[in-house]
């Protein structure tokens, strides 16, 4: 019986030394970066879509990255910040209050809230301004990229990132054959909540 015990006691520990499963290498499509991950327990299949290039480099904490998302069917820019943490807390409070603008090209700029889905900061389009940011997305050449609100470090005056765009239309193909038009999980209308918010960021880095 003793055996037995010690064995139950260490078979968790074992298996939490196992490796994990390795990562695919992303796919480059011009600056663009492709990664999928099968859930081998649903068969479906998760991709992130985003450009090699960083709005906000890591620092101390989580970079902030320019992608693209599909939102109940439509493919949108946004910026995110992805698996925050007790070190990225600061990441976090731009759920409640932070905005990032978004430019394309001579267009009008996009201003896109930022809201939690689950540990990861999403920053995109409210609906009144998704069918636009869609239909500048794909033809666009350049992007100007800025956070405004708390937790940013940059503010008006500060000069936004420029980001060069190509490939835009393959890189949104590849991802459809990937992962097809209204498979991701419809999210909450961003900054919808922010008291909600902020709660479940305390209760994610408790």
């Amino acid at each position: 019986m003793k055996r037995i015990t010690v064995a139950l006691m260490m078979f968790p520990l074992a298996a939490l030394a196992q490796p994990a499963a390795p990562q695919p290498a992303p796919e480059a499509i011009g600056p663009w970066q492709l990664a999928c991950v099968t859930d081998r327990m649903t068969d479906r299949t998760a991709c992130t879509l985003r450009h090699r290039d960083w709005v906000e480099r890591p620092g101390m904490g989580v970079g902030l990255a320019f992608e693209i998302l599909d939102r109940g069917g439509r493919l949108l820019p946004a910026v995110t910040a992805r698996d925050l943490s007790l070190e990225s807390i600061t990441r976090g409070l731009l759920a409640v209050a932070g905005t990032a603008q978004l430019r394309f090209g001579t267009n009008p700029m996009l201003e896109m809230p930022c809201g939690l889905e689950g540990r990861s900061l999403i920053c995109a389009p409210r609906s009144a301004d998704a069918a636009r940011a869609a239909q500048e997305l794909p033809v666009a050449e350049r992007a100007l990229l800025r956070m405004a609100g708390l937790g940013s470090n940059t503010g008006a005056t500060t000069q936004p990132t420029e980001l060069r765009l190509s490939d835009t239309t393959a890189a949104t193909e590849r991802l459809r054959r990937q992962q097809p038009a209204g498979s991701a999980v419809a999210p909450p209308e961003p900054g919808s909540d922010p008291g909600g918010m902020l709660g479940r960021m305390q209760q994610l880095l408790r």
